[in-house]
């Protein structure tokens, strides 16, 4: 089937950069593009007039929740409340347990994939906490979300995640990790599994390796990891350098940096995406030196920037000006809800100005790049993040005829400052419409959420019995005010 979209902005592609049309069209037929701008006069199967809207490439989320997220407990607690958002040892030991069935996971999975389709995410690289887990994600779990990610029509790159160790508090209030070696492995032949099973699906649906935390992972661990992604071509994504902590347990257990330990089990080349990516070694107080900057964008590595998150947990990087100086290939993530990647653009410009003290600093062209393009180069697809013939057709549309966007100046800067993802339309994946105006075809959003709800509820119920003091949910949860009867 070819569609024409027609509108008044669209963000093209030129073959170097974006570019901005006006009043013209993105015409694709089944996933592929055939025209981006004015003057398209051949057969159409459809013609969608979209006004006074912005097209741009769909957007790439590399740290996309598919849970229930946990932020909004636990980004604001004082230091001893926080203790009681861990794992105590004991319940490590003698209690840990599921909290949902395997169904309640598949469907806490629908709601977050719909969740990104809302915001007009066309391709995702979610992320799960483990804190209301057994242990980690299992084959089972993906094979579900694989099938979820189908009907729905979202891009996805998926891989259980998997640790040898976790976070707990002990029994005097001190931090630790513990750890399970066999847990590890098991979670690694699950991930494989899983792997051997992805190549066989459609083509939205691609595998990945998602090994947990740089800090719960052994080095034997992380080197199997890397030689099996190398002999599948898969990428990893593993979270590192994103606290102090995390350096310090690093050093203790390894001897090592993140960046070196990643060197020396082969995970630091372009297969490799990492989040956060702020905090690289004791000796610089975290603070990445330029040569660290240029030793991680020369091995091709991508780093995943989620500005909300790291906001919400009070540290941000240096800025993304200096980032993107050194040459590292930069995506962007959410890693929180809602999975807004309009806000977290924005946030992080206003961030970039702070830490340059510059206005200039942190632009809109760059943040949309980070978008899109730098999304697209982290997965090595130059068919995903731009609008140009033979892309796929990956779309997102604004509408800037919404009363609470205002006035439109230039629509990229219009976009992050005046405007947010839930001003989003129309979201197309693979030439297939899967949002119009806030609606996605078949499912029923309201009762969907109202369940999502409920299995919050008991999630949060749920902390208590994990809780090194067994504190009730209102000591480790307080409300903002006091409740009035």
């Amino acid at each position: 089937m070819r569609t024409r979209l027609q509108a008044r902005y669209v963000l093209g592609h030129d073959g170097r950069d974006h570019a901005i049309h006006r009043d013209a069209s993105v015409v694709y037929e089944d996933d592929r593009i055939l025209h981006v701008g004015p003057g398209w006069s051949g057969e159409v199967d459809e013609t969608i007039e979209l006004g006074n809207s912005l097209i741009v490439p769909g957007l790439i989320d590399l740290d996309a929740v598919a849970d229930l997220d946990h932020i909004i407990l636990d980004s604001w607690g004082d230091p001893e409340v926080r203790k009681g958002h861990q794992w105590s040892a004991d319940y490590f030991t003698n209690h840990r347990r599921d909290v949902f069935t395997r169904e309640e996971r598949r469907l806490i999975r629908r709601f977050a994939m719909a969740q990104l389709l809302l915001h007009g995410v066309t391709t995702a690289m979610p992320i799960a906490s483990e804190v209301h887990s057994s242990w980690a994600e299992t084959y089972d779990d993906f094979v579900d979300m694989s099938e979820e990610a189908l009907e729905l029509g979202l891009r996805i790159y998926l891989g259980p995640s998997y640790r040898a160790g976790v976070h707990v508090t002990r029994e005097d209030g001190t931090p630790d990790v513990m750890w399970s070696v066999p847990n590890g492995e098991q979670g690694l032949e699950g991930a494989r599994r899983f792997a051997e099973y992805a190549v066989g699906l459609p083509e939205l649906v691609q595998p990945v390796f998602a090994p947990c935390r740089i800090e719960t992972m052994t080095a034997d661990l992380l080197a199997k990891t890397a030689d099996l992604a190398t002999e599948m071509d898969l990428r990893v994504r593993l979270h590192c350098m994103q606290s102090m902590r995390e350096l310090e347990l690093v050093n203790a257990t390894h001897g090592s940096t993140p960046l070196d330990l990643l060197e020396k089990v082969g995970l630091l080349n372009e297969r490799l995406l990492v989040p956060h990516g702020k905090y690289f070694s004791l000796a610089s107080g975290g603070r990445p030196t330029d040569p660290e900057l240029r030793r991680f964008a020369d091995s091709g590595a991508a780093l995943v920037h989620t500005p909300i998150t790291e906001a919400r947990l009070g540290y941000t990087i240096d800025s993304l000006d200096r980032y993107l100086d050194a040459g590292v290939t930069i995506a962007l993530g959410s890693d929180c809800f809602p999975p807004d990647l309009v806000r977290g653009m924005e946030l992080s410009s206003n961030l970039a100005k702070i830490m340059e003290g510059r206005l200039d600093a942190g632009s809109a062209a760059d943040l949309m790049r980070v978008a899109t393009t730098g999304g697209a180069k982290a997965l090595g697809r130059s068919d995903l993040g731009r609008l140009a013939p033979g892309a796929q057709a990956d779309v997102t549309v604004f509408d800037f005829d919404a009363v609470t966007v205002g006035m439109v100046e230039d629509p990229i800067r219009t976009l992050l400052m005046h405007a947010s993802a839930r001003d989003v339309s129309m979201t197309v994946v693979a030439g297939r419409t899967v949002m119009r105006h806030g609606q996605i075809p078949g499912l029923d959003l309201v009762g969907l959420r109202r369940e999502a709800q409920s299995l919050f509820d008991r999630m949060k119920s749920c902390y208590p019995e994990r809780d090194v003091q067994h504190r009730d949910v209102a000591t480790l949860f307080p409300p903002t005010f006091e409740s009035l009867p």
